[in-house]
């Protein structure tokens, strides 16, 4: 008769079972969400509205902390931005993440009043401060305004500390060449974000150039096809701008094209802001460089390439890369949650 071999002790089992453990391959993380606020002038021409859908709908990407709003010189006063954020969120199907009114005026008429307790665009600017002070240190909150610079201004000048808690990317600028109609509506507002000690990144615009968001094009036959009819189904139908009731984003999305001008050859209209939403989810999709800050004087621009105060550019963006998520995000939708 043979031997039994002697039993293993549990302690060994125990040691062989860890080593098998350590030795398979880490199961894949999701990426963590990109805590942000959007700050937009939702009501002037129609790139607010995408760009703002994008986000809402890109809730695996995005932790959407809130919508600031504020008023440029096309689309009305303050309350008509804010109805126009509200229809895009209501469209989105998104609750509970909130909405905030913001500044109707420039940033030097309501800088000297921030100490006061009734300020112009109080309710967006305080919100912006209080969430970034909460922000965790070590992940930045991206304030990502699409318009003009005036609430992000005001929240650094009401409490200068929150420029160590977030990360601005603002959509605007046709740099090195002068004007574009983010900057030109509160230019005093950016040469004061320009200098401060805040992370500043531009995401250019470049009117007729291929190398900014004004490449980010489509046409009247993709919208058709691609757009229309795409995204969550709204519970209740919601009264666009123009007076017309619609249950998605995406047929809201078609009467904005159907009130609008298009441009250049073939006729395609730019959806600007959609590519500040675009390289936030996917840096690859345009190309990113850091210099010194220039200078704005006057309308024109000075390089400072000596400045040790530095900023980020964006350029060159991946047009067919992005509309064909913006597309898919609409086919897919995952709604932002707060």
């Amino acid at each position: 008769m043979m031997p039994s071999m002697p039993s293993l002790r549990a302690p060994i089992w125990q040691a062989l079972v860890a080593l098998f453990l350590v030795t398979l391959p880490a199961a894949a993380q999701p990426a963590p969400r990109v805590p942000v606020i959007i700050d937009t002038d939702a009501n002037n021409e129609l790139d607010d509205q995408h760009a703002l859908a994008y986000a809402l709908l890109n809730g695996q990407a995005f932790d959407v902390q809130g919508v600031t709003v504020n008023a440029t010189k096309g689309g009305g006063d303050i309350r008509q931005h804010y109805e126009e954020a509200r229809r895009v969120m209501a469209l989105c199907g998104v609750q509970g993440i909130p909405l905030l009114a913001g500044a109707n005026g420039s940033f030097e008429a309501i800088r000297p009043t921030v100490r006061r307790s009734d300020y112009d665009g109080k309710a967006a600017v305080e919100f912006i401060v209080s969430r970034a002070k909460a922000q965790p240190a070590g992940t930045p909150l991206v304030l990502l305004p699409i318009g003009k610079l005036t609430n992000i201004a005001l929240a650094l000048v009401r409490d200068p500390s929150i420029a160590k808690k977030v990360r601005i990317v603002w959509l605007g600028s046709n740099y090195p060449a002068p004007g574009e109609y983010n900057q030109d509506n509160d230019p005093e507002s950016l040469r004061y974000v320009l200098a401060q000690d805040v992370p500043f990144e531009m995401v250019l615009v470049r009117y007729g150039t291929p190398s900014g968001t004004d490449a980010i094009r489509v046409t009247p036959e993709q919208v058709k096809t691609s757009i229309a009819g795409k995204g969550p189904r709204a519970a209740t139908p919601v009264m666009g701008r123009h007076g017309e009731a619609f249950s998605t984003f995406g047929d809201y999305s078609a009467n904005l094209f159907a009130h609008i001008e298009f441009d250049r050859t073939p006729p395609s209209r730019a959806l600007y802001d959609v590519g500040a939403v675009a390289i936030l989810k996917n840096p690859a999709w345009a190309s990113s460089r850091r210099q010194g800050a220039p200078a704005l004087i006057g309308t024109r621009w000075e390089d400072r390439s000596d400045n040790p105060r530095t900023i980020v550019i964006w350029e060159n963006f991946d047009r067919d890369a992005i509309v064909a998520d913006f597309v898919r995000t609409l086919e897919h939708p995952v709604v932002a949650r707060p």
